[in-house]
């Protein structure tokens, strides 16, 4: 398309101006640039998914000769892939956020998710999805914060990371302080002791006769 207008969105390696930002930006092309992940999960805040959600729509409704062209730097695959499906989505492309989830990401190597991620993200992007997909449900878009209550976590595999053939799980949850509507940046709401003698010690062996539950009370807002 030789008369084609690009907006490009970028999923960046940290803070600084992207090399890509730099060099397309010498040929008029507009560069939006996205964090590749939030809090080390290929994910990104829900305000985040709308910003890009709508300024896509925006852009390609203007006309046909409009392009939109995502591009990730290194360890950004796997949140292009979920920014993809969630655009394909809220245009009424695809449905099924794991069909079209899966569908992105079989054009890449399967082994790319779990190099790039030290854990499962599709659990979270999956859920952000139907937030997407459902959208029309509800009367307000983006979702506005909620409170929750976090009772227990159930860990259906246990892996192998000690010489015991188990592991000490320790968990850190991230969000926005209740207590601080103004700041709007992530932190530590909890986070489990990391002296041993306060962490469990959970073994393969226990999947055996039950699935092992971890209890945590905890009051979070998202």
């Amino acid at each position: 398309m030789p008369d084609a207008s690009f907006m490009v969105f970028n999923f960046r390696e940290g803070d600084n101006q992207s090399q890509i930002s730099s060099v397309l930006s010498e040929f008029d092309m507009t560069v939006m640039d996205y964090p590749r992940h939030y809090e080390s999960c290929p994910i990104l805040s829900m305000e985040m998914i709308h910003h890009f959600l709508r300024s896509s729509e925006s852009w390609l409704s203007l006309g046909q000769q409009n392009v939109v062209l995502m591009h990730c730097e290194r360890g950004g695959w796997p949140v292009l892939a979920f920014m993809l499906a969630a655009l394909l989505l809220y245009g009424k492309q695809f449905t099924g956020e794991q069909r079209t989830l899966d569908m992105i990401y079989k054009q890449g190597p399967r082994e790319l998710l779990q190099l790039m991620s030290p854990i499962n993200p599709l659990p979270s992007q999956l859920r952000y999805l139907q937030y997407v997909s459902r959208r029309n449900v509800g009367t307000q878009w983006p979702p506005l914060d909620r409170a929750l209550t976090l009772d227990c976590i159930i860990l259906r595999l246990v892996p192998g990371m000690d010489t015991e053939g188990g592991c000490r799980p320790i968990f850190r949850i991230y969000g926005q302080d209740p207590f601080m509507a103004a700041d709007r940046n992530p932190k530590v709401l909890f986070s489990t002791p990391k002296r041993s003698r306060f962490v469990r010690h959970f073994k393969q062996v226990a999947q055996v006769s039950s699935i092992c539950t971890i209890s945590i009370n905890f009051y979070l807002k998202s």
